[in-house]
């Protein structure tokens, strides 16, 4: 996405990014982690503040610090590094509550035009994966890197 991002640091597997928010609240350490699954291929994208304490990522915590299009293109661009390492992986995306799998949809919906140009993206509904389509609501979302066309 060509909208402003974060400057993120990376372990070596590009499986782990971090990067610090920053708005009137002060700086927030975030976390996006691509945790496999049980499934041969997908991939859970864990994303959150970290959280000190616990030395885990808090995915319920609610910021607002006034950047979330800044932090949605910042994750955004871990799936293109990850898939980019990674080609054959595949996205699941699901947010912690209902209201944020809803903010994930209207990110992807904002961004469909630019985003569907690298990546196919699957909404789960219904019991069903189904082409994504703005303004239906799903329960989760699966992205994958297009195959270049030779």
């Amino acid at each position: 996405m060509q909208k402003e991002k974060y400057e993120l640091s990376t372990d070596p597997d590009v499986t782990t990014f971090r990067f610090l928010s920053k708005g009137p609240k002060g700086e927030i350490p975030k976390l996006v982690i691509f945790q496999k699954t049980t499934i041969k291929n997908v991939h859970n994208l864990a994303f959150g503040d970290w959280n000190e304490e616990t030395n885990d990522i808090d995915d319920k915590v609610i910021s607002n610090d006034n950047d979330s299009e800044k932090i949605l293109a910042t994750v955004a661009s871990t799936v293109l590094s990850f898939t980019h390492k990674y080609p054959k992986s595949m996205i699941l995306v699901k947010g912690s509550t209902l209201s944020r799998t809803r903010l994930y949809r209207i990110g992807i919906s904002n961004n469909f035009e630019e985003i569907n140009q690298n990546f196919d993206i699957l909404g789960y509904r219904e019991e069903t994966w189904h082409p994504f389509h703005k303004n239906t609501d799903y329960e989760a979302f699966l992205v994958k890197r297009k195959k270049k066309r030779k």
